[in-house]
């Protein structure tokens, strides 16, 4: 757990203790991107469905057995957003694969794959806080090699509902360095804590 004091968010580990929390405020948000519950970059489970709720159950399947990591962001008792983070293994999938497979990557020992901002705490620097969180639970899991695949918004106009890898400058304000470029705006960043 970390406190922001500038911000007054809080930030907890995703386990079965704060499941509620997310749950809420997935729900709360249509099931995020009309019922994705943050399960995409996870890829699918054996056996399950991609119906809204079956993408809820594989996510809390995920969650109770350790197989799920995300920094949640609390103001006061209300989960607000996170930052979800994992292993490759965890987190096989990623946007842009093909241009990030064409520079014949090492792979990193944890990926930073999506963000969320409930409704009303947008621009309010959550994403900020979620990230900070996570580096901090990435540390404390035995750090290692962290990529993220932000957008680089400056000097354009950019929807907050689709940055959903993160802002570039957001990654860059803690310390994270562009390694190479994915896309037209994508780059892959990395910090090693």
């Amino acid at each position: 757990m970390s406190r922001n004091p500038a911000t007054n968010y809080e930030t907890k580990a995703l386990d079965a203790d704060t499941w509620p929390d997310f749950a809420r405020l997935v729900e709360a948000n249509n099931g995020v991107w009309g019922g994705c519950w943050c399960m995409w970059y996870h890829g699918k489970d054996e056996g399950s469905d991609d119906s809204p709720a079956g993408k809820r159950k594989a996510k809390e399947c995920r969650v109770r057995e350790g197989r799920a990591h995300a920094s949640l962001v609390f103001h006061g008792s209300d989960c607000v957003g996170w930052c979800q983070f994992g292993s490759p293994d965890e987190l096989p999938r990623i946007h842009n694969r093909r241009a990030y497979l064409a520079t014949d990557p090492m792979l990193p020992d944890w990926r930073i794959t999506c963000f969320f901002s409930g409704k009303g705490h947008r621009r309010a620097g959550v994403a900020s806080a979620a990230l900070e969180g996570a580096i901090v639970q990435i540390r404390t899991l035995g750090g290692g090699r962290i990529e993220g695949y932000p957008e680089d918004i400056e000097g354009r106009k950019a929807s907050p509902a689709f940055l959903f890898n993160g802002a570039l400058s957001t990654f860059e304000r803690l310390g994270f360095q562009r390694s190479r470029k994915i896309g037209k705006h994508k780059w892959v960043v990395t910090l090693t804590v």
